[in-house]
């Protein structure tokens, strides 16, 4: 008996492991345990990714120096270079250049139209800085609402599993379940948190991009509104 007993004394340490390396979960192990409702809180979670970074793309293609940009095509105009001005504005591939270029192909005509020209095409490249960021907004509020409903569903599923037991319930199954319904909140809550912060620092690229662009094209009709000698008198005071 003695000799039976220190046989199961020195098997414990093993089968304490082996229940250690079974109650072990990775953390795709954790995920899955969320259910189908993982499945569309990771196509938004991909989704986030994925416009993030084009849209991040997008506001580093437009970045320019709008200061310097806008001395170089108001020294082409006071020259009187307009063809310049325009090839100069084309060989950038920025929102600025876009508007820019706008208003000098209609230099000739009444200053109105210049300025409606130059406003649309303000318009346009907001709209296109702007374009797919709403998804982001929705990522930001239907990620969380898929966990709360993940979790509700869980909790359903394990109240049905207390009342087939007729109460007869193990509390490590219950608290089994309980964590298992929670998978999905935090999931939705990551991924609802995350999709939030890279819609704000879009939002806050786009408005500063916004604010450059509306302040060169004040500058640009202010300049064409600049008398021609007045303009002359520009160039040759240093």
């Amino acid at each position: 008996m003695l000799l039976a007993f220190m046989q199961d004394l020195a098997a414990a340490p093993d089968t304490l492991a082996l229940a250690a390396e079974e109650t072990t979960l990775s953390l795709l192990d954790v995920l899955l345990k969320g259910g189908w409702v993982m499945v569309p809180i990771a196509l938004l979670s991909l989704l986030t990714v994925y416009l993030f970074i084009e849209r991040w793309l997008v506001l580093r293609r437009a970045h320019s120096d709008p200061h310097r940009f806008m001395e170089t095509v108001a020294d082409y105009v006071r020259s009187g270079d307009v063809g310049g001005a325009v090839g100069y504005c084309k060989a950038h591939e920025t929102p600025i250049a876009r508007i820019l270029q706008r208003g000098l192909e209609r230099l000739g005509r009444p200053i109105g139209e210049i300025r409606e020209a130059v406003q649309a095409a303000g318009k346009h490249e907001t709209y296109e800085l702007e374009k797919r960021t709403d998804l982001l907004a929705s990522a930001a509020s239907i990620a969380p609402l898929l966990g709360f409903l993940g979790t509700v569903l869980g909790m359903i599923a394990a109240f049905q599993q207390i009342q087939a037991l007729e109460g007869n319930v193990n509390p490590s199954v219950l608290a089994s379940g309980i964590w298992e319904a929670l998978v999905t909140t935090a999931a939705g809550l990551a991924v609802g948190i995350l999709a939030l912060f890279a819609y704000n620092f879009l939002l806050s690229r786009i408005s500063r991009s916004v604010n450059e662009m509306e302040r060169v094209a004040t500058e640009f009709i202010d300049l064409l509104q600049t008398p021609a000698d007045r303009r002359e008198r520009r160039v040759t005071v240093p």
